[in-house]
């Protein structure tokens, strides 16, 4: 187990990234708890609730959004290298997750017009879930470097279904009688995805239709890039590291004596113990 810092920076820092010690797990599996309910409020706003139900769920995110804000503040802090924890894709997608949420709730009545599109975009907090990706260490223990891709892709089909459902959502609801809340969308966007296409929900909306479009081209892009990591893992994991001197051919097979390319001898005259 990792000694702890005895400066405030140190500690900070060490129990934001620490899944060891029970206070690190405590944090780690509380801050999945609560992006699992800021998540869950968001799509629990979308169906026919009550007004004092809504109200309170506005409540419950407006408190988790500032539980997020208060550890992405820690997280600075303790930062050995501030910048670069500012500009960290992690911490970029902390920052966006909970955005939307401050600004609704600080914005002044001039730009109350703006309260619409900061709602909508509340969907990007399900990016806060790559936050638990960033390693193979869990607060459960450790995981393989192949089930932490297969996590990852898995992870990626997910964001994409849903950040695609919310956009669809909030785009299409007010207009389209056959988008009534988040279920609906989501059911959309899987069946366009997986290119079924039942057509029993059809965008009626130029933004719905330029959502379905975006969606598509992120699935063609993202779902194959991931895979494509796991599968290259996959077809060099059974190889051996070793650069051929002749044509500079590298990953070999184990029983291999000589190079695959050029014929080289590589393992007797260069890996032999003898």
């Amino acid at each position: 187990m990792s000694r702890v810092p005895t400066d405030a920076r140190g500690r900070v820092r060490f129990y934001l990234l620490d899944h060891e010690t029970r206070v690190g797990k405590i944090i780690d599996v509380s801050l999945l708890l609560l992006n699992l309910a800021f998540v869950a409020v968001f799509v629990a706003q979308t169906y026919n609730i009550s007004e004092t139900m809504r109200a309170t769920l506005w409540r419950v995110e407006v408190g988790i959004a500032l539980v997020f804000v208060v550890e992405y503040a820690l997280r600075l802090y303790g930062a050995s290298d501030r910048l670069s924890e500012f500009v960290n894709p992690y911490t970029v997608a902390d920052l966006l997750s909970v955005l939307p949420t401050v600004l609704v709730l600080l914005s002044a009545p001039a730009f109350i017009t703006t309260i619409g599109f900061l709602r909508v975009v509340r969907v990007v907090r399900v990016l806060r879930f790559y936050r638990f990706t960033r390693d193979e260490e869990f607060f459960f223990g450790t995981v393989s470097a192949g089930t932490l891709r297969a996590l990852k892709l898995l992870l990626t089909v997910l964001v994409v279904f849903f950040v695609s459902a919310g956009l669809f959502y909030s785009a299409e609801y007010q207009t389209n009688p056959q988008i009534g809340n988040f279920g609906d969308a989501f059911y959309y966007v899987v069946v366009a995805l997986t290119t079924v296409g039942f057509g029993d929900i059809t965008p009626v909306t130029q933004a719905g239709r330029w959502v379905t479009v975006a969606a598509v081209l992120a699935a063609i892009v993202l779902v194959p890039w991931q895979a494509g990591k796991i599968v290259r893992a996959w077809t060099a994991g059974g190889h051996v590291d070793v650069t051929c001197p002749n044509c500079g051919l590298s990953k070999h097979d184990p029983d291999a004596s000589h190079c695959k390319a050029c014929g080289h001898v590589i393992y007797q005259e260069y890996e032999s113990p003898e």
